[in-house]
């Protein structure tokens, strides 16, 4: 049964209020995934905090020129869903390591910072480390001048430690 058309406004609405909230927004082609898959993927959506919108390409094109942004949606071929996250990374992410598993999602291209972005760059946007990733890389480099620090000054203790048992070795 087709949508009414305000069921297509509504869908219109929560698309766009997504795309304008989104950091990262990435678009493939869904069909051919069995419902198990299918459910699959969103798991690992939601899990990364990922929201998954599946619509016409009609809708995604309208709910897109809504946000001031065009994108060609009728040279997408299959199903178009929508993958939005609040950072930068995740869609990718969570789109290019399903797609790696099922070769049936195919990345179509997607939005970041205002901009269409090709296939290939989603690919290479995935590679990237997410936010956890580089927090703990950036706690990790503070923390080494540290506990080099307390490595030298235990091993001065340690020698320190050595010499004495050496001394009291050689006196018993």
């Amino acid at each position: 049964m087709p949508k009414s058309k305000q069921q297509k406004e509504v869908t219109i609405e929560a698309l766009s209020g997504d795309l304008k909230g989104a950091k990262s927004v990435v678009f493939a082609n869904f069909q051919g995934l069995t419902v198990a898959q299918s459910d699959e993927l969103r798991r690992a959506a939601r899990k990364e905090g990922v929201t998954v919108l599946v619509a016409k390409k009609t809708l995604v094109r309208r709910a897109l020129e809504a946000i001031g942004l065009a994108a060609d949606t009728a040279s997408f071929e299959g199903g178009l869903a929508t993958f939005t996250g609040k950072d930068e990374v995740s869609p990718a992410k969570v789109v290019a390591t399903f797609a790696k598993k099922n070769e049936v999602v195919t990345i179509f291209g997607g939005i970041l910072e205002g901009k269409f972005i090709d296939a290939k760059m989603v690919k290479s946007l995935s590679a990237l480390p997410g936010k956890q990733e580089l927090l703990s890389m950036m706690v990790r480099s503070l923390n080494a001048p540290i506990s080099g620090f307390v490595n030298v000054n235990a091993s001065i203790v340690r020698s320190l430690f050595n010499v004495l048992n050496a001394y009291k070795a050689k006196k018993a």
